[in-house]
């Protein structure tokens, strides 16, 4: 990030404006970065210091690991890639597991050894990965069993995420078990038999894959500065009380979000990680209440659940521990949060906002004070500079008009794999990311997200934010989910669409949902058609996938 040059008295210190540039600059203390280049992520985190004892919990066994444990467990992996499997700095390890207590371990000994952790979802087809894995080029992949069949025709070498080798049946023939992680984990670690090759901050890390909720999947380049960055970011947003703070890591670890969360940042700061293999809500606040945990990070269809069901879950389960809930992957509407507090008023939501390719990180909300703006994804992080740009004219946009997001700083990624192209479109020459999110930031320096430019409903020259018109949706006491779409109109051009998820029992109609809309909004932004549907599709962040029902509703013209 180019180094701040403005007189600071051209700053203005309410918004953080610069009007010289027209950027806004964070209003947050800088956060303090190693100058040493030497240096990779997982190094730095294992030097942190901390007063925490207990890494991580498996709720669903109850095992544990300290830190000691999981230190000598990163150690132990490390030397039998480097010995015994001839890891080397920029070999591309694949991760294609569920959430678990190895997900952390392989993780961090992959990138101990400059080698390059890529991730994929474990719900993904065969196909997917297949796709995935010609594009990243992966030497070795680590999975559980069940998942082995979906890696049969890849010719990797598999490391199963088990105690054991299972030689029975469900395994095909046609692929290379070699070990499994317990046992290479049992094997002594040894620094000195490892083949150290030097590791620098600019080297790639992290080969994470978009959502492509708007195009193909790209895969993104995150370097170990970017990810130092990160965990310096997670570590000063809370003064944790290492020794009492306990998380649920309910979002996928092979997300950004999870990953960033509790693969690497959260492991720097002490506190201990109660890790769900899967996600249930009953689980989920049965582990709350088992384990009395204090920090819930969730993503946004997740909290509506938690509105729609607040009695009966106030009734069956002792939440009283639970303190925080850390909001992410997808905007969170000022009529949900607000919703929300009112049901569960000892728990306070803190927003935050980023990108797989800002690593993460882009804006928080850090104080109860800050929660209290509803609707905002809050100010810019750490060392942040963003500017909203016109995405017609390029002009750059002051305080409180909506535009282009763009982000510059030390988490922006380095750019997309073998993907000049992309990156070219995505990554200005002065570092500036477009973020693709059409947002405003206020007078105070807070950012509001509005929509993604690309999902815009075009009805008569109008543009109309279907994130609006589905946070009135959920307001909606018969309404579980929703999720609003443009349909083609040969008059309008678009028209906006509704998909609606029903409470059980509800009679509900289409025009009965139409009119409860257009009390609220100008005429331009009424709900035009409505359909029912069981479930609204979404990616694992919570992001609705517009183009799977854009899909649906033209097929059935």
């Amino acid at each position: 990030m180019a180094e701040i040059t403005e007189n600071p008295s051209n700053i203005d210190q309410r918004s953080g404006l610069c009007k010289s540039n027209s950027t806004f600059y964070s209003k947050r203390k800088p956060i303090p970065l190693p100058s040493n280049e030497s240096l990779d992520v997982t190094t730095f985190i294992s030097s942190r210091p901390h007063r925490g004892k207990i890494a991580f919990i498996d709720a669903a066994t109850g095992r544990h690991l300290t830190f000691t444990d999981l230190w000598r467990a990163v150690d132990s992996v490390s030397t039998s890639l480097s010995v015994d499997f001839g890891i080397r700095k920029g070999h591309v390890i694949l991760l294609l597991s569920p959430n678990s207590i190895y997900f952390p371990i392989v993780c961090l000994a992959v990138m101990s050894l400059g080698a390059v952790i890529t991730t994929t979802n474990p719900l993904n087809t065969k196909a997917e990965i297949a796709k995935q894995i010609s594009d990243s080029k992966p030497v070795l992949a680590f999975t559980i069993p069940q998942l082995v069949p979906k890696l049969a025709d890849s010719n990797l070498p598999i490391v199963l995420c088990t105690d054991f080798i299972n030689s029975n049946n469900s395994i095909s023939s046609n692929t290379k078990i070699i070990t499994s992680i317990e046992e290479i984990m049992r094997r002594e670690p040894n620094q000195k038999i490892r083949v150290r090759e030097r590791v620098n901050q600019n080297d790639t890390a992290t080969l994470l894959y978009s959502s492509g909720t708007t195009g193909a999947s790209k895969g993104v380049i995150s370097s170990h500065g970017n990810l130092i960055t990160m965990v310096q970011t997670v570590i000063n947003r809370f003064k944790f009380d290492e020794e009492k703070e306990k998380f649920i890591c309910t979002v996928p670890m092979f997300h950004i979000y999870g990953l960033v969360a509790f693969a690497t940042g959260i492991i720097a700061s002490g506190p201990t990680v109660v890790i769900l293999p899967k996600f249930e809500l009953d689980e989920m606040l049965m582990a709350v209440q088992k384990f009395s945990a204090t920090f819930l990070p969730l993503v946004p269809p997740i909290i509506v659940a938690l509105v729609n069901n607040a009695e009966m879950i106030n009734e069956k389960y002792d939440l009283r521990s639970l303190h925080s809930v850390l909001s992410g992957g997808a905007p969170l509407s000022k009529e949900v949060s607000e919703e929300f507090s009112l049901k569960y008023p000892g728990v306070t939501i803190f927003q935050g906002y980023g990108l797989t390719e800002s690593t993460g990180i882009g804006a928080t909300t850090d104080t109860v004070e800050e929660s209290r703006k509803y609707g905002t994804a809050g100010l810019l992080s750490p060392m942040m500079e963003g500017k909203i740009v016109n995405p017609e004219t390029r002009e750059a946009l002051s305080v409180n008009r909506i535009g282009e997001l763009w982000l510059r700083g030390p988490s922006i990624m380095k750019g997309y794999f073998s993907n000049e192209e992309a990156t070219s479109s995505t990554l200005d020459p002065n570092g500036w990311l477009k973020t693709g999110d059409l947002c405003y930031i206020d007078g105070d320096g807070f950012l509001f997200v509005v929509d993604r430019l690309k999902e815009l409903i075009k009805y008569k020259g109008y543009q109309v934010p279907p994130v609006e018109l589905e946070a009135l949706l959920l307001i909606h006491p018969e309404i579980v989910d929703a999720a609003v779409i443009p349909f083609p109109n040969k008059e309008a051009g678009q028209v906006p669409m509704a998909y609606v998820v029903r409470k059980t029992g509800s009679t509900l109609s289409e025009n009965r949902i139409m009119d409860f809309i257009a009390k609220q909004v100008a005429p331009y932004k009424r709900i035009r058609r409505v359909a029912f549907v069981d479930s609204i599709p979404k990616n694992p962040s919570g992001k609705i996938l517009r183009k799977d029902l854009i899909k649906l509703a033209i097929s059935k013209i």
